[in-house]
């Protein structure tokens, strides 16, 4: 998994006030969960962009007034007209603890139901995994190149060493799908 670092101070007031005057500042209010105690901060609204708007994810080396702890981000809330941020979650991650993370779903090969007409489609592009976090790849990697027309990847097909997918096991990740033109020169040949 990547790594990012980020750094931001302690947080004393609380309270709606106190964090629209935050906000005003174009910082966002953060929480850290899972350490011995609960941990409020501030960070600036510039230094997550990159963190948050990418598709990839993110081992997080939290700098908070100098402590730093290894988190990776469990809610974020947006605005809902402007879609700024107004307020982050994370959680602190150890070596004897599963955490739950979506990573990103990576299709490589050219299926065999291509090559007959299909199209292929993405239906999940992240999974939800739980594991310890040095086990977590950067994205989970699937070859289709044995896929035929109208089959499909389930997330019980997709099996990952010391991780537990927590999607529904019936769930299609992939498939194959028949396209009209595909169809019709399938009629047409039938005929």
């Amino acid at each position: 998994m990547k790594t990012f670092d980020l750094s931001g101070s302690a947080r004393a007031d609380f309270g709606k006030k106190a964090a629209k005057a935050i906000r005003a500042e174009k910082n966002v209010p953060c929480v850290l969960y899972g350490g011995e105690s609960n941990v409020n901060f501030i960070v600036a609204a510039s230094d997550l962009r990159k963190l948050i708007y990418t598709p990839e994810v993110y081992l997080v080396n939290l700098t908070i007034d100098g402590k730093t702890s290894k988190a990776i981000i469990k809610e974020i809330q947006f605005h809902p007209v402007s879609e700024d941020i107004l307020h982050m979650d994370f959680l602190e991650v150890s070596e004897n603890k599963p955490v739950a993370v979506e990573i990103p779903v990576q299709l490589t090969g050219l299926a065999e139901g291509v090559k007959a007409g299909g199209k292929l489609n993405l239906e999940m592009r992240k999974l939800r995994v739980k594991g310890i976090y040095t086990n977590i790849p950067e994205r989970i990697v699937l070859d289709v190149t044995s896929l035929a027309l109208g089959k499909k990847i389930q997330v019980c097909d997709v099996v990952l060493d010391n991780l537990e997918v927590l999607n529904a096991k019936n769930a299609v990740v992939a498939q194959v799908k028949m396209t009209r033109a595909a169809r019709g020169a399938a009629a047409a040949a039938g005929k």
